[in-house]
């Protein structure tokens, strides 16, 4: 096996902005343009921002990409880097992605997220491997904490 050379910060540097622009893509409606800028690994796995269990790779479709536009028709996304990390072909890029729009006929809000993404370098590009999202942008109360563990709204 060959050593792998060292990511460059022009790389990483390069990667964000694809992820930056990803993620206004998505939330305003081009999820067709999100899938072409993000490829997700076929073993990638999901923490989604509204909870429940870690969902695993399926395959992009026609079907799911309109569903996803009409989810989210409208908005606008930014990615505000927190961290980086970096080791042979992995980066994890630790944000928030600040982010307002229309949420499933909801009027325009603030659907920030704070996320972690795992990317891993193939031999074209990124793959997405692993992307961990929630909504715990700004601090809640322990209660309010203990009270979502326990599935509870509020």
């Amino acid at each position: 096996m060959s050593a792998t050379p060292d990511l460059t910060p022009t790389e990483i540097d390069a990667l964000i902005a694809t992820m930056d622009e990803a993620a206004d893509a998505y939330i305003s409606g081009r999820a067709r343009d999100y899938f072409r800028l993000i490829r997700q690994a076929e073993d990638f796995t999901l923490m989604p921002p509204y909870g429940g269990e870690t969902r695993r790779y399926e395959p992009v479709t026609d079907e799911g990409i309109a569903d996803t536009e009409r989810y989210f028709p409208s908005g606008e996304a930014t990615l505000q880097v927190e961290q980086t990390y970096a080791s042979g072909e992995l980066v994890v890029i630790v944000a928030v992605e600040r982010q307002h729009g229309v949420l499933d006929g909801r009027p325009d809000q603030d659907l920030s997220l704070r996320v972690t993404l795992v990317f891993r370098r193939i031999a074209d590009g990124w793959e997405l491997a692993h992307r961990h999202a929630d909504p715990l942008v700004r601090p809640i109360s322990i209660d309010h904490l203990a009270a979502l563990a326990r599935g509870l709204d509020e």
